[in-house]
C-alpha cells in the first residue's frame, strides 16, 4: 500500500488550514438545526441526525462559475472545497453533456425531454462528482487511508480517484457483485475486499472500521456531509446547460436518496443567489420493485422507511435502509413530485430503449429511470407537455449481464448474398 498519503488524523477544525473548506462554514443537523464545527462529523451529537454542510456564499456570479475549468471545479465557491482545488491531482470529473433526447421524446409521447449523461465521465458514472469532494475533505483532514463501502461505481471511483492522487485505498463490495464492476475497480487497487452480505452489510462493517481508527476517511460515512455536496454539482450543470433556467420536471434514481436530494439542494441555493429565476419544479424518483422501501413509503403515504433486503438486477440502487430515503420522501411531496418503482423486465426494456433511441447505453440505474419515466408518462404522473429531464448515473458496459441474455445477433448466416436475402434482414 502506498505511504504517501498524511497520516495525522485531526479531531477538531481548529489545525485545519485557513480555507480548508471554502466558502463552507459549519456543519448543520438536518433533524434539529444544532451546529458543530468542520469536520470528520456524520451524525448530531444532540439527536444523532445526519449533518450537512452549511455556507456564507457571499456573491457569486454567473460569469465567475462561466470563467472556471469545465468541470465541476467551476462551482469551487459552492462546495466545501479550497480555491486552490485545482492545483491537486484528481479525475476531474463533471460537466457532461445535457443531451436533447428528441427520439425517446417522440416514443413516450413527450415535447421535451433531456438526459443528463454521467457515463461520461471518468470512471463513467456520477460517483467521480462526489468522490472529488470526498478526496478534497480526506486531504484537509490528514486522513491515512481513502475508503467505502460500495455496490459498484463508488468503489470505481474512489480507487481510480485514489490512484491519480497517489493515496492508499480500500474499498468493500458485496461478494455477488457483477464482475465487470469488480474488476473495474480491482485494476486500480490491490485492495478490493469483496464482503458476503448485502451492502448494508458491507455499510455496517465500514462504520465500525471508522469507529475504530479515525485515520481511514471512507467517503460515505465519516466524510459523507463533505462527499454527498458533490451530487449538488449536477443540479449546477443541468440549470447553467438550459441557459441558467431549471426544468419543470426531473427524474432522479434513488438508492440512499442523496443524489435526489442534493439535486434539489443545488436547485434552491441557484434561486437563493439569484441565478436562476425561482420557479416550481417537481422532483421524481426511481426505484426498482426489489427494492423500492421509498416507493413503497411514498405510495402508502407514510413517513417512515421500513427497510427491505434487495433483491433487484439494479444493484447500484440496492439500499435496503436508505440513509436520505425519508428526506426523498418531503422533496417529492412538497415539489408535488413522488416516487415510483419498476419491474426488473421493465428495467431491461428500457435500457435497450434508451439505447436504440439515443445511442446512449446506460447501466441498470439509468434503466430503472428511463423505465420509471415511462411508466409515470403512462400513468398520468408526469406532464408529458412540461420539460422533463432524467439522469443516467452511469454506463451500461458496467452491467451487461442485465441484457446479454435479451440482445445479439438477429441471425447467424453464411458469408453470402444469397444467405444474406434470404434472412430477409434489409
Amino acid at each position: 500500500m502506498k505511504e504517501s498519503f498524511v497520516s495525522l488524523t485531526l479531531d477538531s477544525a481548529s489545525t485545519l488550514r485557513a480555507g480548508a473548506f471554502g466558502n463552507a462554514t459549519h456543519l448543520s443537523c438536518r433533524e434539529c438545526g444544532a451546529t458543530r464545527e468542520l469536520g470528520p462529523h456524520y451524525a448530531c451529537s444532540e439527536c444523532f441526525g445526519p449533518l450537512e454542510v452549511a455556507y456564507d456564499f457571499g456573491q457569486v456570479t454567473r460569469e465567475q462559475i462561466e470563467a472556471g475549468p469545465r468541470n465541476i471545479w467551476r462551482y469551487k465557491a459552492l462546495l466545501p472545497v479550497p480555491d486552490d482545488i485545482e492545483t491537486s491531482p484528481n479525475l476531474e470529473p463533471g460537466f457532461t453533456r445535457l443531451l436533447d433526447a428528441c427520439n425517446l421524446a417522440a416514443e413516450l409521447g413527450l415535447t421535451k425531454l433531456w438526459v443528463k449523461d454521467d457515463s461520461t465521465n471518468p470512471t463513467n458514472s456520477f460517483k467521480d462528482r462526489v468522490v472529488a469532494c470526498a478526496l478534497s475533505a480526506a486531504r484537509e483532514l490528514g486522513s491515512r487511508v481513502f475508503a467505502c463501502p460500495s455496490t459498484g461505481n463508488l468503489a470505481n471511483a474512489v480507487a481510480a480517484a485514489g490512484a491519480r492522487a497517489g493515496i492508499p485505498t480500500v474499498v468493500f463490495i458485496p461478494s455477488n457483485l457483477e464482475t465487470p464492476k469488480q474488476v473495474n475497480s480491482a485494476v486500480f487497487t490491490e485492495s478490493l475486499v469483496a464482503v458476503d452480505g448485502t451492502y448494508d452489510d458491507v455499510n455496517k462493517l465500514a462504520s465500525e472500521i471508522a469507529g475504530e481508527d479515525p485515520g481511514w476517511a471512507f467517503v460515505n460515512v465519516n466524510v459523507r456531509p463533505f462527499y454527498a455536496e458533490g451530487s449538488k454539482t449536477l443540479g449546477y450543470e443541468i440549470a447553467e446547460q438550459l441557459g441558467w433556467r431549471l426544468p419543470d420536471q426531473i427524474v432522479i434514481p434513488v438508492a440512499s436518496g442523496s443524489q435526489l436530494t442534493k439535486v434539489h439542494k443545488a436547485f434552491q441555493e441557484l434561486i437563493a443567489l439569484g441565478l436562476v429565476e425561482d420557479k416550481p419544479y417537481k422532483v421524481f424518483g426511481a426505484q426498482a420493485d426489489g427494492c423500492s422501501p421509498v416507493a413503497s413509503a411514498f405510495k402508502a403515504g407514510v413517513d417512515a422507511i421500513r427497510p427491505v433486503k434487495p433483491d433487484t438486477i439494479a444493484k447500484s440502487l440496492a439500499i435496503g435502509n436508505p440513509a436520505d430515503g425519508i428526506y426523498v420522501l418531503d422533496i417529492a411531496r412538497q415539489t408535488g413530485g413522488g416516487v415510483e418503482q419498476v419491474s426488473d423486465d421493465e428495467i431491461r426494456a428500457a435500457i435497450v430503449l434508451l439505447a436504440r433511441n439515443e445511442g446512449i447505453f446506460t447501466e441498470t440505474a439509468g434503466g430503472t429511470t428511463v423505465a420509471v419515466l415511462k411508466k409515470l408518462v403512462e400513468t398520468g404522473q408526469l406532464d408529458p407537455d412540461a420539460e422533463t429531464v432524467i439522469i443516467n448515473t452511469g454506463h451500461g458496459l458496467k452491467t451487461l449481464d442485465a441484457v446479454s441474455g435479451s440482445v445479439g445477433p438477429r441471425a447467424t448466416i453464411a458469408p453470402t448474398y444469397d444467405a444474406f436475402t434470404a434472412a430477409g434482414i434489409a
